[in-house]
């Protein structure tokens, strides 16, 4: 389920665009009113604009007047021509007005359900996501759902009712052969810019493809920041993201390019077509079929087609360009959650605390089990810790119990209750973690405490911060609780943030408590002060540790040793030192490692 950076190709080019277009209206529905009286205040501008030239030729015959007759000067239709020329322009601006508020809502839909349904898709596909690329896509959709309906309601729906009042006009009033050449221009010059701009896509779409790719690789980069100082590879980085916009800048000059080429045929046609449509107006007035303002009304009426119609081209080219911005955002969304909740799904009701495991088995990919036949129960009140060495899936535990996954067979039940059959949301409301990786928001220390609970008072924060002992350490600093930590906490070190994952867990207050590691980079001073207030913590609640030093659990009711995906033994700390087992060869390891750092 990762982002995926192929665009759909040329076959499939307009069903794409058609659905993308779909997607829109939604968007428009909520303001349909303010819509449809927009749509009403373009056609006004639309009449005012095409009435124009109609006086306009009232006018130039009025003064056409031969010598010896009385000129009689048209003050009505002056007046009338500079009415119409405010209406067009007054309606035009309230189009606008009442649209703007239409567009930006939108554009605020769009992302708010976008950000949205990020957070609802499953732990897999964001383990797997490019930050960069789903950073550039979401900007881009957005910015191009404005572009769209900008294009519709100010660019195609204009055109479109002015032909069809420029239509009514020479119908009425010429000879069919200047309908017949108009509307043939405009074909030609359709048919022409829809060829070249079909063409031109390839390398839009290239451009799409490969900024995503280097956003996505210079995000990377800076996210990795240290493993790149370590390593001394900041030119490879460099280099890197270089290749990437070396092909972006060809597919961008030959867009260009062809671009120029795209323009040359409009101009081309446009000359052309205006050539043979004043010669046929001047022959007509030369032989006294038409006057010398129904010239000027021809003339009008073809520079008020071609100027809109010139712009035809950009247009339709930022159309498509939009559309295709709006494929990766439209892809985006058509992502389906992995963990969803049943129809039926009701919410968890925790009375006990009793965590179950029966029978799990569990693999991430078809192709490779992590759990096989993994059975245990956690008592309420009772602390079960998990031991094993890495990629035995004990964290695997703790994601199941949290269900970013779902069992492949077997189930997971929290007082009797299967978790398939719970919502999410109730779940996780009932389970506090302490990571092993502990990622804060770039915010403030009480932000981040407080994140854990909208409820609770600053006194609640404070005493949650005392009893993970980092309170001391926040006085500490000039600005203390209101201290910035950085983007994903950078700014404290490893223990420092795990106290503020410790103390969330705290002021949570779950009944069923997680501790995957929680304590591993913390000193042993700390450690030992830590484990003792995260003992009082977890009283009366049910608890499950994943431990990688075995002296922080010997104090569990139960420990699990996991060896590739299975338990192979089960005990107290005594027991399972005396059956000189697995546990046993770990303890003396760990042991003899504690007396070398000591020495």
């Amino acid at each position: 389920m990762s982002v995926r950076f192929k665009y759909t190709e040329a076959p499939n080019a307009n069903r794409s665009d058609l659905a993308n277009f779909r997607a829109l209206l939604p968007y428009l529905w909520e303001y349909r009113g303010r819509v449809l009286l927009a749509l009403f205040c373009l056609i006004l501008a639309k009449v005012a604009n095409v009435g124009v030239p109609v006086i306009l030729k009232s006018i130039v015959d009025s003064l056409d007047v031969k010598v010896g007759e009385v000129l009689i000067f048209p003050v009505a239709m002056l007046l009338i021509y500079g009415a119409l020329r405010l209406s067009s322009s007054f309606f035009n601006e309230l189009r606008d007005v009442l649209f703007t508020r239409v567009r930006y809502r939108a554009m605020r839909r769009l992302t708010i359900r976008t950000l949205t349904h990020l957070h609802e898709l499953s732990l897999r596909y964001h383990l797997e996501r490019k930050t960069g690329a789903i950073s550039s896509d979401l900007q881009r959709g957005a910015a191009s759902l404005s572009s769209l309906l900008n294009y519709f309601t100010f660019s195609i729906i204009p055109v479109t009712v002015e032909f069809s009042l420029v239509t009514v006009v020479l119908i009425s009033q010429y000879d069919f052969i200047f309908t017949v050449i108009i509307f043939c221009s405009i074909a030609v010059y359709i048919a022409f810019t829809f060829k070249v701009m079909n063409w031109r896509m390839h390398h839009r779409i290239e451009m799409n493809r490969l900024e995503s790719k280097a956003n996505y690789e210079a995000v990377d980069s800076l996210i990795n920041y240290e493993t790149v100082k370590y390593f001394n590879n900041e030119a490879m980085e460099s280099q890197r993201c270089n290749d990437t916009l070396s092909q972006w800048e060809d597919n961008a000059v030959l867009s260009q390019t062809s671009m120029s080429v795209l323009n040359f045929g409009q101009g081309a046609i446009i000359a052309v077509s205006v050539t043979i449509i004043m010669f046929f107006a001047a022959n007509e007035v030369a032989a006294a079929k038409m006057t010398l303002g129904d010239l000027v009304l021809v003339n009008a009426i073809l520079l008020q087609l071609f100027i809109p119609l010139g712009f035809l081209g950009v247009v339709y080219r930022q159309i498509r360009y939009s559309l295709a911005d709006m494929q990766q955002l439209v892809t985006l969304l058509n992502e389906k959650p992995e963990i969803t909740d049943k129809e039926d799904a009701i919410p968890l009701t925790v009375t006990r605390g009793e965590v179950r495991f029966e029978h799990v088995g569990f693999g991430y990919h078809d192709d490779r089990q992590i759990l096989f036949d993994v059975s245990f129960v956690i008592k309420p009140g009772e602390k079960i810790a998990v031991v094993g060495a890495s990629g035995a899936g004990k964290s695997t535990l703790a994601r199941l119990l949290f269900r970013f996954y779902d069992v492949g067979s077997g189930c997971v039940m929290i007082d009797g209750q299967d978790l398939r059959q719970m919502t999410q949301q109730s779940v996780r409301e009932a389970i506090g973690i302490v990571p092993q990786d502990t990622v804060l928001f770039n915010d403030t220390i009480y932000y981040n405490l407080a994140y854990a609970s909208k409820s609770a008072t600053r006194k609640d924060v404070i005493r949650a911060a005392k009893m993970a002992h980092i309170h001391d350490f926040i006085e500490s600093l000039p600005d203390q609780y209101d201290t910035v930590v950085g983007e994903r906490g950078l700014k404290l070190s490893g223990g420092e943030k795990q106290r503020v994952a410790i103390a969330r867990t705290i002021l949570k207050s779950p009944k069923i408590l997680i501790f995957d590691e929680a304590t591993s980079a913390l000193d042993s001073k700390n450690e030992q002060a830590i484990l003792e207030d995260l003992k009082m913590a977890s009283m009366d609640h049910t608890t499950l540790v994943i431990a990688h030093r075995l002296s922080t659990i010997v104090d569990a009711d139960q420990i699990l040793v996991l060896d590739k995906g299975r338990i192979v033994e089960m005990g107290q700390h005594g027991q399972l030192l005396n059956k000189q087992g697995c546990y046993a060869q770990m303890w003396a390891l760990q042991q003899k490692q504690q007396m070398k750092d000591e020495v």
